[in-house]
């Protein structure tokens, strides 16, 4: 019979007062503060969605999730800088630009969006609008068209910059309806905005939760909307695939990333909280009110939509040949 060895009392008493050190030596996970960067400057559609699941994920990860908006070069500086971060606590928030555009209109990036960064979930789709000023004598997208037209080269339209999903949206527009409309780009939506309602500028494509408060108080026409279907919010606004351009489709998405140095049980962590934050009532109810929708993909999901909306758009910049301010 083998013979069994057991353990001394003074054995016992010394690995159970190692066991609370054990303990105290790998803290749960998050230990402080997490910090959602947001790559563009305050005032647009990322900063609502940002706000709204950090607010919810806050509630249930067991620390405060703060939102730090680091706009500049096309959303490249915080990408970077994320990437960069070591402190396991730092996240950012994942967009069109960054993930799909960005890779295609610069020669050289200062990240890698498929190795530097791990996808965690889709958390919004926002559908385009494309709006004018109300001085502008158009009442819809046909009109508008019919307008430039007649004067190429004269109106201008802005943008949160080169790259932007208000960049590629009225790109796309021009491209599809022949029309020859300036584009100025600005550092964020809110400046922008700030002269398209001044009058500066003429025309723009926003996401629809910064522009519905503006457009229901009269101080912006909005003459079609990127969806394939007319949005309950505004119903006297047809489509642009209604108005003469059968399959146009045209909407802004939000995703959370992590950097891939993260440990994968922190990992999963963060995308359980995430997705139980972006299906929840309040998320959804809050961003349905702004006519985002909340989606709460798996990682898998988002990681495979990434990789479709770089083949959708790749050929799209190439046509359009955008190019990164200063180039």
């Amino acid at each position: 019979m083998p013979h069994t060895i057991h353990p001394s009392r003074r054995q016992l008493l010394a690995l159970g007062a190692a066991l609370p050190w054990a303990a105290r030596a790998q803290p749960a996970w998050p230990s402080k503060p997490l910090r959602l960067v947001v790559p563009f400057a305050p005032g647009g559609s990322s900063e609502i969605v940002a706000r709204s699941v950090a607010g919810e994920m806050a509630k249930t990860i067991g620390q405060n999730v703060f939102v730090d908006n680091k706009p500049g070069a096309a959303g490249n500086i915080a990408m970077q800088e994320v990437a960069a971060s070591e402190d396991g606590h730092t996240l950012i928030l994942g967009h069109i630009g960054t993930l799909a555009v960005n890779p295609y209109i610069f020669s050289k990036l200062p990240y890698d969006a498929e190795r530097d960064f791990v996808p965690v979930t889709l958390l919004s789709k926002v559908p385009s609008l494309y709006v004018v000023h109300p001085d502008l004598p158009v009442k819809d997208l046909k009109e508008f068209v019919a307008y430039a037209r007649g004067k190429p080269g004269q109106l201008n339209y802005g943008s949160a910059g080169n790259g932007s999903a208000g960049h590629l949206a009225f790109e796309y527009l021009k491209m599809v309806s022949g029309t020859f409309v300036v584009h100025v780009p600005y550092r964020g939506t809110g400046p922008m905005l700030t002269d398209l309602m001044s009058g500066r500028l003429q025309a723009a494509s926003v996401g629809a939760p910064a522009l519905l408060p503006f457009i229901k108080a009269g101080r912006l026409r909005c003459i079609a909307t990127g969806t394939t279907e007319r949005l309950p919010q505004l119903p006297d606004a047809p489509t642009v695939a209604a108005q003469g351009y059968p399959g146009f489709e045209m909407t802004q998405w939000y995703g959370l990333l992590a950097p891939a140095k993260w440990p994968r049980a922190n990992m999963a962590k963060l995308e359980a909280e995430a997705i139980r934050a972006a299906k929840g009532s309040i998320v959804r109810d809050k961003l349905s009110a702004d006519t985002a929708l909340a989606v709460g993909s798996s990682a898998a999901e988002f990681g495979a939509f990434i990789k479709s909306e770089q083949a959708r758009w790749k050929p799209v910049i190439a046509r359009a040949q955008i190019k990164p301010e200063g180039a």
